[in-house]
C-alpha cells in the first residue's frame, strides 16, 4: 500500500510540474515573398492556404501570378541576356525534400510549373536548356513567342550602346519604380528581382518557390543561385524554409539557403540565422561586398519570420491571418 500511494503521489506531483501547453505558439497559415512586388503573390497564395489547401500549390500558384504579371524580372516579360534573349530559372521544395528545377528555360511561360512537373515525374532534380524546354513541350506546355516585351526591347537597345555589365544595387528602389513598374532606365542599367516564396499550411507543412529571369544582360547560359537547392531555396520541414534574393553567384559560394536553415536547427531565429549568412558573404571578400546586394528570407517551424541583407533596401510580404504588410530587411552594410 505504501508503495502504491508513493508511485500515486509522484505521478500528481509531476502532473502538476509538467509545462504549459502553448496556444498560438504557431501561426498558421502563412505566406512570405521577397520584396514588396510579394504583396499581390502572398494574395494569391492566399487564397490557396485560405481553404486549407498546401503550402506547394500555395507556393506554386503565387509564382505563376508574378510569371503571368511583371514586367522586368520575372517571366517571359523579363529582360534578356547579352544575346538579347529571355531565359528563365525556377525550383520547387516540399515538405518531404521533393525538389524539382528548371535553369536556362527558353518560351516557356510557366517555369515554376515545370519545376514542380520535373519534381513529381522524373527522378531528376534539375533539368537546363534545350532539355528543359523539350521536357516542358513534352507534357503540354504550350511554346511562345520569344518575342521580347516592349520595355525588354528598349532597355536592350540601350544597353547594347556601351554593353556593359554593371548591375547596380537596389536600382529598382533608388529610381522610384514601383512593383510592377517596367524597370528601365535612361542609363540602360537594370538589376533583377528574383521571386521567392515560403508557406506554412494549415497542417503544419512548409514549401518554397523561386522563379526569375535572372540577371539582365548576363552571359547567355548563366545561371544563379535560383535554380539551385540549397542555394536559392531550401525546405526542412522539421526545421524552416529560406530563400534569396541578389547576386547568386555569392548566394551560391556560401550554399546560402541551406546555410541559412542549419543556422535554424542550431536554434538561430529566422532574422538571426539569416544575418549570419550575410557575414559569411560580407567576410569572405568585404570590399566585394560593398559593390553588391544579397538578401535571406526565412521562415521557422514557429511561424517566425526574418530576413537580413548586406545593404539597406531589401523588403519583405507577409500576408497571415493577421497581417498583410511589407517588412523593411535589417541590413549589414
Amino acid at each position: 500500500m505504501q508503495r502504491r500511494n508513493f508511485l500515486k503521489l509522484s505521478s500528481l506531483g509531476l502532473a502538476s510540474f509538467q509545462l504549459p501547453k502553448w496556444t498560438n505558439a504557431v501561426q498558421k497559415p502563412l505566406v512570405v515573398s521577397t520584396w514588396d512586388s510579394g504583396m499581390p503573390v502572398n494574395a494569391e497564395a492566399w487564397k490557396v492556404l485560405e481553404q486549407g489547401g498546401s503550402a506547394l500549390d500555395a507556393v506554386e500558384a503565387g509564382a505563376r501570378y508574378i510569371e503571368d504579371t511583371i514586367d522586368c524580372c520575372v517571366g517571359l516579360g523579363g529582360y534578356p541576356d547579352r544575346d538579347g534573349i529571355v531565359t528563365l530559372d525556377a525550383c520547387i521544395m516540399d515538405d518531404k525534400s521533393n525538389c524539382g528545377a528548371v535553369a536556362g528555360l527558353e518560351r516557356i511561360k510557366h517555369p515554376i510549373s515545370v519545376a514542380r512537373k520535373v519534381m513529381e515525374t522524373t527522378p531528376h532534380v534539375l533539368l537546363v536548356g534545350d532539355g528543359a524546354q523539350k521536357f516542358a513541350l513534352q507534357n503540354g506546355f504550350p511554346l511562345e513567342s520569344g518575342e521580347l516585351s516592349e520595355s525588354g526591347k528598349k532597355a536592350y537597345q540601350k544597353w547594347l550602346e556601351k554593353s556593359q555589365y554593371k548591375p547596380e544595387i537596389n536600382i529598382e528602389n533608388k529610381k522610384g519604380n514601383g512593383p510592377f513598374a517596367p524597370a528601365f532606365f535612361e542609363d540602360g542599367t537594370a538589376n533583377h528581382d528574383t521571386m521567392g516564396l515560403l508557406a506554412l499550411d494549415q497542417q503544419g507543412n512548409l514549401s518554397g518557390a523561386v522563379t526569375t529571369s535572372g540577371m539582365a544582360f548576363k552571359i547567355h547560359g548563366r545561371s544563379g543561385d535560383s535554380p539551385i537547392i540549397g542555394a536559392g531555396l531550401f525546405v526542412d520541414n522539421e526545421i524552416g524554409a529560406a530563400t534569396s534574393s541578389g547576386v547568386g553567384e555569392e548566394v551560391i559560394r556560401i550554399c546560402g539557403t541551406h546555410t541559412v536553415v542549419e543556422l535554424m536547427r542550431q536554434g538561430l531565429s529566422p532574422e538571426m540565422a539569416c544575418k549570419k549568412a550575410c557575414e559569411r558573404i560580407v567576410n569572405r571578400d568585404p570590399k566585394k561586398a560593398a559593390t553588391l546586394q544579397v538578401g535571406f528570407l526565412a521562415i521557422n517551424k514557429k511561424g517566425e519570420t526574418g530576413a537580413y541583407a548586406i545593404q539597406k533596401g531589401f523588403v519583405f510580404s507577409m500576408k497571415s491571418n493577421t497581417e498583410n504588410k511589407i517588412n523593411p530587411s535589417k541590413f549589414l552594410l
